[in-house]
């Protein structure tokens, strides 16, 4: 099944925002309803591919002479249009697609890859990869003078290897991550990787933008999973990880790891495997301030145990009950609800009993109050939810947008502090200010992710408005010691700001990369790094 082209996932899935909601959304924030519906599809005015009869027969050769998997038909075209960003949406609803790849090719391996990349350097075409569609930060627009092919993965989905000795599989970057669970399950082992957009990213996908799931305190990062990776290049092919660790000099996997396609296609990934646990709980814990939260959290984090999910919702977030999106605005009455953290145990029986009671200690010195597990239980419940609430409310006029970062847990509550500045100051208009919203998503012994959840009026220019506060809110992180990106990836719309933090040198070294294994700027073109 496709996604929705024009808002996330499932289309049985969307479901309107109750009156009551959309009442206070008017009445709170000034949000007007639409003044026009969003386009149907089949009224999306596509021009005709512009691909040229010799790419085309060229491009259909280099996937094994399979003319149906070069496809150049509007809808094809369409589905395969930018990301799913807020700003994205709004233009697709609007029927702006001036971002349409010309054609969507669907290669079935390692040297299906590698031979339409030599067809798109013969005939002058970009190639951006595309797997589950999920990018938010502008990875899936180039910025390119030509056309532009969108190599779609889908058909690169098989789990290739399963070592049970060193607990390790080696899948295809096509395979979005629930088939891959599906795979690992009937062998008895996880990924343990549950991101947001987890019901419809892909392996590849996790691979190149550095992701980091709702369990990464328990499993880890993604980038922290992989063993080796395969990168097909239009220099050739690039094989990195023999071991789990080494001295031979830099670990070049971290160099595929967060390339976003601009280096190279990732065609496999072998990454470690875990049992999957004998339980799972989730649960709630109360605290009357995000300061004394995070400082639970913090302690937690840098001295344990570590549960396997721990996340605290702020006191506007908690008081809108975005942790529990089947649930929203259930808390709005509740005007002591402080702050709602989030907190999950899976392993064996023994393990998460010794982990869950060594937290709970903690927790409760900590000035916590231990809230049952409904709230832990409702937000596994409904953590892949909050996308669908976002198209929700889109669709009542209102702009609603993430953003997330990371600092060392000294520079939190300034970045905290200067994040939610920026987006209020940009985003409130006629005395009417947004909803900042905010969590800790991520937690690391020496510092922790911020994830914020905007939603104010869209103004007479709903993208030009997001896209001054994003602006501002982008130099608040640098100026505050943020990283302008923790989980979401730079792809366009972080870019500039990644060159400022990753320095004129970093970015020269980048650039040498490739150079050597893109020599004609063939792959992702402005996406990560601006255009040579």
């Amino acid at each position: 099944m496709d996604m929705l082209w024009n808002g996330w996932g499932d289309p049985a899935r969307a479901t309107p925002l109750p009156d009551t909601v959309t009442g206070l959304l008017r009445e709170l924030l000034g949000v007007k309803p639409r003044e026009t519906a969003a386009l149907p599809l089949a009224e999306i005015d596509v021009p005709v591919s512009p691909l040229g009869a010799r790419a085309r027969r060229a491009l259909e050769a280099a996937v094994g002479g399979r003319a149906e998997d070069v496809r150049t038909d509007a809808e094809s075209r369409i589905r395969h249009t930018r990301g799913k960003s807020t700003p994205d949406l709004l233009r697709m609803r609007t029927g702006d697609t001036t971002d349409t790849p010309a054609a969507v090719v669907l290669p079935d391996g390692h040297d299906e890859v590698l031979a339409v990349m030599a067809a798109c350097a013969e005939h002058g075409l970009a190639l951006v990869p595309f797997g589950g569609g999920t990018s938010v930060v502008g990875g899936l627009a180039p910025e390119r003078d030509g056309l532009f092919v969108a190599l779609d993965l889908r058909r690169m989905n098989r789990l290739l290897d399963l070592d049970e000795v060193s607990r390790t599989a080696t899948l295809q970057p096509g395979l979005r991550a629930p088939q891959a669970e599906a795979l690992l399950a009937e062998h008895g082992y996880t990924l343990g990787h549950f991101p947001q957009s987890y019901e419809w990213a892909t392996i590849g996908g996790f691979a190149a933008t550095r992701s980091s799931g709702q369990a990464s305190a328990g499993y880890g990062r993604f980038d922290e999973m992989v063993l080796g990776l395969t990168l097909a290049t239009p220099a050739g092919t690039l094989d990195t990880g023999r071991a789990p660790r080494s001295a031979a000099g830099p670990d070049l996997r971290q160099l595929v790891l967060g390339s976003e396609g601009a280096f190279g296609v990732i065609t496999s990934v072998t990454v470690r495997v875990r049992p999957v646990p004998e339980v799972r709980r989730y649960e709630g814990w109360r605290f009357a301030s995000f300061d004394e939260g995070a400082a639970a959290l913090r302690r937690l984090a840098q001295d344990g145990p570590r549960p396997t999910v721990l996340r605290l919702s702020d006191e506007t977030e908690t008081l809108i009950g975005l942790a529990q999106p089947d649930a929203i605005g259930a808390s709005l009455e509740q005007q002591d609800a402080g702050c709602l953290a989030v907190v999950g145990f899976e392993g064996t029986e023994e393990d998460t009993a010794y982990r869950r009671e060594g937290a709970a200690a903690v927790l409760r010195g900590s000035g916590g109050t231990y809230a049952g597990e409904e709230p832990g239980e409702r937000w596994a419940h409904g953590r892949y939810s909050a996308p669908y609430l976002r198209d929700a409310l889109l669709d009542t006029g209102a702009l609603a947008e993430t953003l997330e970062t990371a600092a060392r847990w000294s520079r939190v509550p300034a970045l905290y502090a200067a994040v939610r500045e920026a987006l209020t100051g940009t985003l409130t208009g006629a005395g009417t200010p947004p909803l900042v919203m905010c969590h800790i998503s991520h937690v690391y012994e020496n510092g922790a992710s911020l994830y914020f959840t905007v939603v104010s009026a869209q103004g007479e220019d709903a993208v030009a408005h997001w896209t001054r506060a994003k602006h501002a809110a982008n130099d608040a992180i640098l100026a505050a010691g943020g990283t302008i990106t923790h989980h979401h990836a730079v792809g366009t719309d972080h870019r500039d700001w990644y060159v400022r933090e990753a320095g004129p040198l970093g970015v020269e070294a980048l650039r040498a990369v490739k150079r050597t294994l893109d020599p004609a700027g063939l792959l992702s073109p402005g996406v990560l790094l601006p255009v040579d």
